[in-house]
């Protein structure tokens, strides 16, 4: 991530994202993370040791992004903005290249000393070893350039970070290596010097050095292989854009990039071609598949005056489009801008790994010794080489990468798998709570329901359905009435056409009267037909057991004679009661709150399995009931639209907005469930909950694995090169673990 400057509101603080450079360890990221914290303006700083990114909060005017990166350049290290970043994407590779390179010169170099190494064992005397590579001339040769050439970004950053008064990882390879290395370079000169055979030398130890340097690189090699795919999520939706957009300017069609479209452009889609931008249609009828942003397969239909989103895809029609919003504002860039920003935070559990490593190098490097001396004055009788060794097998396998690999690399895998999923975490934070919610404050209209009325029942007294519903339709389509509206768009969906209107008259609080081809209809209430001296009783019971169900009945009349029932609901969604069993399943209370009467409300629970319901709260009072649930110890998760719910939504522990993400409810929410259905509620949970049980399996092994690691080497049981390898493959072991979670399938 590069530079990305926002404002929060007029008196809020800004932040800008920088690139990272040269950390090798979390210790490294805890140093920048503290360096930029103490300079003066700067209220927050975060740095990212898996992403290599820094987020810095500050004050403007009190300092600037230059003043930032010259801290960053004296801690040793380089911070790159955005549009350098973006210049530099290039010579990265070459980078990558470079390391790959610098491995195999490495390799080649250490193959022949580890080949020599294999003479000193007495239960290998059976592998061939050519005499030549025994000299310790040889040995030398073949060390120097792996030891100075290879391994000087290991020097490199051991000053850097011993000049800064800290230690790291850097720090322990170098000390490590320099000592296997100096000392069989001194017992070389001492053998040379008492003019010993040239065929025969001393043991040595230029295997371990070079071995112990390979490995190294070869670990951080695989480590940033993998590490590049735990942002596969961020990839995969930036590949979703669209590159080229074709547009009307001075009544001629252009095809330009897509990030020149500025808003008020008409952008032309033809069939099978992704939708460039957000907009509206003001020419065409298609349908249009929205699958990648709302998990929906069936293609929505278009026309004019509807919204699109782009990176959708258009399917069968031209549409001529009103761009609305373009580059940094469209859905799809507000989706990457949050799971970047997911990806690269912290969550709580991580200052743990984060104290642990700050810490961690001067200890070892104080067990080293502490272990050298005991070993040279009290075990081995002034045996150096043996001591060294021992000291040297400490350094190397308490390296805390895996230890600062740990958090961020689960963060990075889960919130991009949970995006892939429809779940946008706001954060690790976010991430990391979701998994310790006990209680749901679902609300009802637009969440457990559609919170869009349909025509649900049809019950007629001796009259063709048919016919009925003719007469219904033509008289409740001249009304404005969103509950007219279902009845009519219920009817034409059975294909019925409707004949004109030869009067209409609504009569508010009772219902509607209108003329259809000479017969005189009255749709409305029991007061209604009372007022116009109908017979209507025989349907009352038939009226309750209706409204009984939450839904609202409408009684006909046709020439002043009871005909029939017409009855609408906000239906359920399809995934709703499959979901609240799954919650339920996962031992989460679910209440439902509605500002609708108790009667309807208590029908929709009912219908999918809830117990608890609030009914006729209003708005405000939706923040008041989720108070009264964290006073009982509950942790709550308030689940609305995001626009009436704000409030509630805002206070919860943690506030899911179920939408498209057009409307971007992401503002009072901590997770916004693209989707749109319940089923993302407990996916989101499963997602936090397999994440952090991630985490915790990284950070156990990576300090199960140091802590075990230091008495083993320390004890004499693990020599240098295989402190190197399990140091090294420790490293990976936690990326990959991590990278599991890509892999996670949701039940539904």
């Amino acid at each position: 991530m590069g530079e990305t400057i926002t404002n929060e509101s007029k008196q809020a603080n800004i932040y800008v994202d920088f690139q990272l450079e040269g950390m090798t360890c979390a210790a490294c990221a805890n140093r920048i993370e503290k360096g930029l914290g103490k300079l003066p303006g700067v209220t927050n700083a975060s740095v990212n040791f898996a992403m290599e990114t820094a987020r810095v909060e500050y004050t403007p005017g009190e300092i600037s992004v230059t003043n930032m990166q010259t801290k960053v350049q004296q801690l040793g290290y380089k911070a790159i903005t955005k549009q350098e970043n973006d210049i530099r994407g290039e010579h990265r590779e070459k980078e990558a290249l470079q390391q790959k390179r610098m491995l195999l010169l490495s390799a080649i170099l250490s193959l022949p000393l580890l080949w020599s190494m294999v003479g000193h064992f007495s239960f290998t005397s059976w592998i061939y070893v050519p005499e030549i590579l025994m000299n310790p001339w040889v040995q030398l040769i073949l060390a120097t350039p792996v030891q100075f050439y290879v391994g000087r970004p290991f020097y490199v950053g051991a000053y850097k970070a011993l000049r800064n008064g800290s230690a790291n990882m850097d720090v322990l390879v170098s000390l490590g290596t320099s000592a296997a290395y100096f000392y069989s370079l001194y017992l070389t000169i001492s053998w040379f010097s008492d003019g010993a055979s040239a065929h025969h030398g001393p043991s040595l130890y230029f295997e371990t050095s070079a071995v112990l340097i390979t490995l190294v690189i070869m670990g951080k090699l695989f480590e940033s292989l993998a590490k590049g795919r735990t942002s596969e999520a961020i990839k995969s939706l930036m590949g979703l854009q669209a590159k080229t957009a074709l547009v009307v300017r001075d009544g001629q069609e252009l095809t330009i990039s897509v990030d020149e479209v500025i808003t008020g452009d008409v952008v032309l889609v033809k069939p099978g071609e992704k939708i460039p931008v957000d907009g509206n249609v003001i020419e065409g009828t298609s349908s249009v598949d929205e699958s990648m942003l709302t998990g929906e397969s069936i293609p929505v239909e278009k026309k004019t005056g509807d919204a699109v989103i782009g990176a959708t895809i258009n399917k069968n029609g031209m549409l001529r489009i009103l761009a609305t919003k373009v580059g940094k504002e469209t859905a799809l860039a507000q989706i990457i801008k949050v799971v970047e920003e997911a990806q690269g935070s912290k969550a709580p559990i991580q200052r743990v790994a984060d104290v642990i490593s700050g810490i961690f190098v001067p200890i070892v490097v104080g067990i080293a010794l502490v272990a050298f001396i005991v070993w040279y004055f009290f075990l081995t009788a002034g045996d150096f080489a043996e001591a060294l060794e021992k000291a040297i097998a400490i350094l190397v396998i308490a390296c805390p990468c895996a230890l600062g690999l740990a958090t961020p690399t689960s963060i990075m895998a889960g919130s991009g798998r949970a995006a892939e999923l429809g779940i946008l975490f706001k954060g690790g934070e976010h991430l990391e709570q979701t998994h310790k919610i006990d209680a749901i404050i679902l609300d009802k209209t637009g969440t457990v329901t559609k919170g869009k009325p349909e025509l649900t029942d049809v019950l007629t007294d001796h009259h063709d359905e048919a016919q009925f519903l003719r007469l219904v339709g033509a008289a409740e389509k001249n009304s404005e009435h969103p509950l007219a509206e279902a009845i009519v768009a219920g009817i034409r969906e059975k294909g019925i056409s409707l004949p004109g209107t030869e009067a209409f008259e609504a009569i508010p609080g009772f219902g509607i009267k209108a003329a259809v081809e000479g017969k005189e209809l009255l749709i409305g209430t029991r007061r209604l037909m009372e007022k116009f001296g109908v017979d209507a009783k025989p349907a009352y019971e038939s009226m309750t057991r209706l409204e009984e169900s939450g839904k609202t009945a409408m009684l006909v009349a046709v020439d002043n004679r009871y005909a029939g029932i017409v009855a609408v609901a906000d239906t359920i969604k399809e995934t709703s009661k499959a979901a609240i069993t799954r919650l339920k399943e996962m031992g989460i209370q679910v209440i439902m709150i509605t500002g609708d009467n108790e009667r309807t409300a208590k029908a929709i629970a009912a219908q999918v399995g809830i117990e608890h319901v609030l009914a006729e709260v209003l708005p405000e009072g939706k923040a008041e009931e989720v108070k009264k649930l964290q006073a009982q110890g509950k942790l709550v998760a308030m689940v609305g639209d995001g626009i009436n719910d704000a409030p509630a939504l805002a206070i919860a522990d943690v506030g899911m907005a179920v939408g498209t993400g057009t409307d971007v409810a992401m503002e009072a929410a901590d997770v916004t469930l693209m989707r749109g259905d319940l089923s993302s509620i407990p996916d989101a949970i499963y997602m936090s909950r397999k994440t952090m049980n991630n985490i915790r399996q990284n950070l156990f092994w990576a300090l199960g694995y140091n802590t075990l690691g230091i008495p083993i080497a320390a004890i004499g049981l693990l020599a240098p090169w295989v402190a190197g390898a399990a140091m090294a493959l420790s490293s990976v072991s936690v990326v990959l673990n991590a990278l599991r979670l890509q892999r996670l399938k949701v039940r539904h």
